[in-house]
């Protein structure tokens, strides 16, 4: 099964390479990982490298249920709405104590990790729901899924999948804590979860050109704040990125109301500095 899959999966590659066509090639990577990579596996992929980041990496929540609830209340409309493109996510939705890393990431099975560092660094809620939206982005494009599968190739991330491959895990988990990997998402990929970003957000009742304005802080700030760099690193952007943002804003009438600090002001008070 693991010959035939990675068979199927290099001669669905090289077709797309030889035509020449990114959308093509995306096209037929999603089509492999959803025929060999389960909603299942995604998720027991998603926990072997929670707990490799708990255990390897040591990673701290944060446990304030006020946190917690407020940070999974600004979510949740966004996944409701990202389930309806991808409906057999289980999403999971945790807070790293690390407030000098602005950074967010989303693993395979819907777990989606935001530091505090990036609830001090947003300044509405319009931008936090714009970053989280995104994240969902790639899980619905099975992005992360792709990226494992062509780092590490599908027979070995079926083992971590499966609980056989702890070092393979553990690497992943560590790549992820330092914002090196995030899962090496390519300018294809990041342009699909920046259109899922305006798109979720927009539905759930926020401003979709938040992320916009998140972009364009963090570009601001990095000289002087290298922590932002964590974000940056793995989400390159620049005035062509924002400009097809803007586009897909416009084309496609999105728009939504909350563009506030709202609670976020309070929830920031409550955070280590």
């Amino acid at each position: 099964m693991h010959r035939m899959a990675t068979a199927i999966l290099t001669l669905t590659l090289a077709s797309g390479l030889t035509t020449g066509c990114a959308k093509q090639r995306v096209g037929a990577e999603k089509a492999i990982a959803k025929a060999f990579i389960s909603d299942e596996q995604e998720n027991q992929l998603g926990l072997q490298v929670k707990k490799e980041l708990e255990t390897k990496e040591n990673i701290k929540y944060v446990e304030d249920p006020a946190v917690l609830e407020y940070v999974r209340g600004i979510s949740a409309p966004i996944l409701a709405q990202a389930n309806k493109d991808r409906s057999g996510v289980k999403w999971k939705v945790n807070v790293i104590n690390d407030p000098k890393t602005v950074n967010a990431f989303a693993t395979p099975g819907g777990f989606l990790y935001v530091y505090t560092g990036l609830l001090l660094a947003a300044d509405t809620e319009a931008e936090l729901a714009g970053v989280m939206a995104h994240e969902a982005g790639h899980v619905v494009g099975r992005h992360s899924a792709r990226a494992m599968v062509n780092a590490y190739g599908l027979q070995t991330i079926t083992q971590v999948a499966l609980g056989q491959n702890p070092g393979t895990a553990a690497q992943i988990a560590a790549q992820l804590a330092g914002g090196g990997l995030q899962l090496a998402h390519g300018r294809s990929e990041e342009t699909e979860a920046d259109e899922y970003g305006a798109k979720y957000s927009a539905a759930a009742g926020f401003d979709p050109n938040g992320l916009i304005a998140f972009f364009e802080k963090l570009q601001q700030m990095q000289g002087s704040q290298p922590s932002v760099l964590k974000w940056l690193s793995t989400h390159p952007t620049n005035a062509d990125r924002i400009a097809h943002l803007r586009k897909i804003i416009a084309q496609q009438g999105l728009k939504g109301g909350r563009n506030d600090a709202g609670g976020l002001t309070a929830i920031k008070a409550k955070l280590p500095k």
